[in-house]
């Protein structure tokens, strides 16, 4: 019997070839999205210097008081949350990482809240 690889395996495959293509910089920094069963989390990364810039997550204080941090609504919060702290640092542009996931519902919500908070991709 051949063993079948686990869909986090293939995930984390997508998530290296899309790597290997793009890089962020500190005028435009990569927005790393990672995704768990109960969070969501994302970064803003300089790769030149290996540095984060700015993270957000479902776990934050601000977003305490939040219903619903594993659902649609918890990621629109963080892209929102993640944007905020971006203007603060002078970050307009970033190059968006969605990590191997499909481009829609929790990580699809989280880009377009980060993109009406400012940010452009």
């Amino acid at each position: 019997m051949i063993n079948k690889p686990s869909r986090n395996t293939i995930r984390q495959g997508r998530h290296k070839r899309v790597r290997n293509k793009i890089s962020g910089t500190s005028e435009k920094p990569r927005l790393c999205v990672y995704r768990s069963l109960r969070h969501i989390y994302a970064q803003l990364i300089d790769d030149t210097t290996h540095r984060t810039l700015a993270t957000a997550s479902t776990l934050d204080k601000e977003l305490s008081e939040l219903e619903g941090k594993s659902t649609v609504e918890g990621a629109r919060a963080v892209g929102k949350l993640l944007a905020r702290k971006a203007l603060e640092k002078g970050i307009t542009q970033v190059l968006f990482d969605r990590s191997g996931y499909k481009y829609h519902g929790r990580v699809a919500a989280l880009a377009d809240a980060a993109r009406e908070g400012g940010l452009k991709f």
